[in-house]
């Protein structure tokens, strides 16, 4: 082989984001955590599942939340067309061997991750293990940091004269029968989650100011500013 050549291989066998940097997976500023909590409200359903299909995959343990509230492009008329007609789609000879097609917001959800995931192997079945999907925020995840993943939300992806739907109207439209009662639910979360935040603020302002009127003599500014506390 020429220099030409060598060239030619060493561009090929790089990874596809390395040769073509526009191309970078879009998850690689997630952060490996013990449990990543994300918060659907505003994603896309299609980028968000392909986001989070690669970081289950990865070994990422990963809750979603509020899923009722992932958007899809398109009308809500295009979306049922395309439900009802997957609904058509079953085992000719015993429909209860499937394909099952699932109302619920969450396995809706769910089942959009699976098809991006190899779950008839040992790795894709660990990976879906490690995905839990919710209607609304329960508990303990209330109580825990959620994420977003800008590059799945619609405010960034869509542009704004497109129409757009929700999973869980969709979902309510094919036989779901819990969207008043998540939304009752969630109306209790918001309020004490409004009384947490005003105490968590007003905790920090009166520390900030407790901490501004702390006198400090000499020999202990010293000591700080030694240890690096200055």
């Amino acid at each position: 082989f020429g220099s030409s050549h060598v060239g030619y291989w060493q561009l090929r066998f790089k990874p596809r984001h390395q040769r073509h940097p526009s191309t970078a997976p879009l998850a690689a500023a997630m952060v490996f955590a013990k449990q990543l909590v994300v918060d659907c409200r505003g994603h896309l359903l299609g980028r968000l599942s392909s986001i989070i299909a690669k970081e289950l995959l990865n070994g990422q343990q990963v809750v979603l939340v509020r899923s009722e509230d992932v958007n899809m492009s398109g009308s809500l008329y295009r979306a049922k067309l395309k439900y009802a007609n997957f609904k058509r789609k079953k085992t000719n000879s015993n429909p209860r061997h499937g394909p099952f097609h699932q109302r619920a917001p969450s396995k809706i959800l769910w089942r959009t991750i699976r098809g991006m995931v190899p779950h008839k192997t040992a790795r894709g079945a660990a990976a879906l293990d490690r995905l839990k999907c919710y209607e609304g925020v329960p508990h303990p995840f209330d109580r825990k940091k959620r994420m977003v993943i800008p590059a799945a939300l619609k405010v960034l992806r869509l542009r704004p004269e497109r129409k757009f739907c929700k999973l869980g109207d969709l979902s309510s439209l094919f036989g779901w029968k819990h969207s008043a009662l998540v939304e009752r639910l969630e109306a209790q979360r918001k309020v004490k989650s409004e009384a947490f935040h005003k105490k968590k603020v007003a905790g920090t302002r009166a520390r900030t100011a407790s901490m501004k009127k702390i006198k400090v003599s000499g020999d202990d500014a010293k000591i700080l500013e030694a240890a690096g506390f200055a």
